[in-house]
C-alpha cells in the first residue's frame, strides 16, 4: 500500500534492518549465518548485488568484521549482524574499529546467554557486553528499538552517527523485536542516503572534522599515505608504542569526541503525567509491555522512560526522571545489567526496584509489572 511519498511495508524487524541498510546507502555486509539475526544476512545476500553491492559470508564472525572494516577503509558503508555466541568473538575488532576510528554498523539481536544458550529465546542480557565488551577505556555507541518501525529508523540513524563521528555503532535489537512482523510506514520524501564525508588533500588522517563537526575519512589514493593501526599512533598515524603522552592525548580525544556529541546521541521518550508515584525505566521488547501497561491503567500514577539511545547512559535523563516520581521500576529480560546502571544514576534520589526474568525466551508481561507494583 503507498501513495505518492509514503510506502507502508508489512516487515520483520529483521527484514526493517536490511532494507534500512540498504537505504542509507550500505553496499557492503560480511557475516555468519546465527539465530536470530539470520533473516539480515539473508536478505542482503539477495537485495545488495542487485543494488551493486557486495555480500560476503565469510568462516566466522572475526572474519565478518574483519571485512567490514576493510570495507570501511576501502570507502563503503558497511555492516555485520549477528547474536551474543558471535557478539563476543567480534569484541577486538570492535576495540580496533574504535581505535582506527573506523566507521560501521553491527547489529546484534540478543539472545539468552551466557554460551550458546537458548539460541531461538529473547533475552537482553547483551546490555553490558555492548558498553565494555572491547577491552581498554573507550565510548561505546548504542542505539536499541523496539518494533519493526525502529529497526528501520534507528539502522538509517546507525550509519549517519557512525559517519559523523567515524565511530562504530551497534545496534541492540532482540529476538521478540527481530521477529515480530508489523506495519513500518516509509516517507519516501526524505532522503535516507548516507554520505561519507571524505578528507582533502592536506587534511590530517585522524582528528579532522568539518565545519558541521562531521568527522572526515581519508581514502587511499586520495593524497593521503595511511598507516592504520590499532597500536597507538598519533595524527598522522605512525606508532608511538612507548610515548605516554601521545597514548593519553589519542585515548582522551576519542572519548572526548563521544561525550561531545551526547545531544545528538540521547535518544528517550517519555509517557505519562509530569508526576507520578511510579515511573518505569526500559528498552527494547520489554518496553512494549510497558506501553501496553501505559494504555490500560486508569489511574495517572504511571510514568515511563524509554532509552533508544543505551550508550552513552543518559545519566542526567535518569536523575531528571527520577526527581518525578516516587519510586522506580526496572523490567529487564537480563539479571539486572539496566536497573544497576539506573541506581549508579540516581544516586539514591528514590529506591530503584528491577524486575528481572531469563529463560525460555518469556517476555515480562503487563501484569507482572503491575503486580510488583502493588506489592512495592
Amino acid at each position: 500500500m503507498s501513495d505518492n511519498n509514503t510506502v507502508v511495508e508489512f516487515w520483520q524487524g529483521n527484514q526493517a534492518c536490511a532494507e534500512a541498510a540498504i537505504a542509507a546507502g550500505c553496499r557492503f555486509f560480511a557475516g555468519y549465518p546465527i539465530t536470530p539475526a539470520s533473516e539480515i544476512a539473508e536478505i542482503m545476500s539477495e537485495k545488495l548485488p542487485k543494488v551493486g553491492g557486495v555480500y560476503l559470508q565469510m568462516e566466522d564472525e572475526i572474519a565478518a568484521i574483519s571485512s567490514v572494516i576493510g570495507s570501511s577503509w576501502g570507502g563503503v558503508l558497511s555492516m555485520t549482524a549477528t547474536s551474543g555466541p558471535g557478539f563476543s568473538l567480534m569484541q577486538e575488532n570492535i576495540g580496533y574499529a574504535i581505535m582506527t576510528e573506523t566507521p560501521c554498523v553491527i547489529v546484534d539481536v540478543q539472545r539468552a546467554g551466557p554460551s550458546t544458550g537458548q539460541a531461538t529465546k529473547a533475552a537482553q542480557g547483551d546490555f553490558m557486553q555492548a558498553r565494555w565488551g572491547t577491552h581498554g577505556d573507550h565510548e561505546s555507541i548504542v542505539l536499541a528499538p523496539n518494533s519493526a518501525q525502529e529497526s528501520y529508523e534507528l539502522t538509517i540513524k546507525s550509519f549517519e552517527l557512525s559517519e559523523k563521528l567515524r565511530h562504530p555503532v551497534i545496534l541492540l535489537s532482540d529476538e521478540i523485536i527481530a521477529h515480530s512482523r508489523e506495519k513500518v510506514v516509509i516517507d519516501k520524501s526524505k532522503s535516507t542516503l548516507v554520505k561519507r564525508r571524505f578528507a582533502a588533500r592536506g587534511d590530517l588522517p585522524y582528528g579532522a572534522i568539518d565545519a558541521d563537526g562531521h568527522a572526515l575519512m581519508p581514502r587511499f589514493g586520495n593524497g593521503h599515505d595511511l598507516l592504520i593501526t590499532g597500536s597507538t599512533h598519533n595524527d598522522t598515524g605512525f606508532r608511538k608504542t612507548a610515548d605516554p603522552k601521545v597514548h593519553d592525548s589519542l585515548v582522551r580525544r576519542l572519548s572526548i569526541k563521544i561525550r561531545n556529541a551526547y545531544d545528538i546521541l540521547k535518544d528517550y521518550q517519555v509517557a505519562g503525567p509530569s508526576k507520578a508515584e511510579w515511573g518505569i525505566v526500559s528498552f527494547g521488547c520489554t518496553s512494549r509491555s510497558v506501553d501496553e501497561l501505559m494504555e490500560i491503567i486508569s489511574e495517572p500514577t504511571l510514568r515511563s522512560l524509554r532509552l533508544r539511545t543505551l550508550w552513552p547512559f543518559p545519566d542526567e535523563v535518569i536523575r531528571d526522571f527520577a526527581r518525578s516520581v516516587d519510586k522506580i521500576l526496572v523490567p529487564e529480560l537480563s539479571l539486572g545489567q539496566l536497573s544497576g546502571e539506573v541506581s549508579r544514576a540516581v544516586k539514591g534520589l528514590v529506591d530503584v526496584v528491577p524486575l528481572t526474568k531469563i529463560g525460555g525466551g518469556l517476555m515480562i508481561e503487563p501484569h507482572e509489572i503491575l503486580s510488583l507494583m502493588v506489592k512495592s
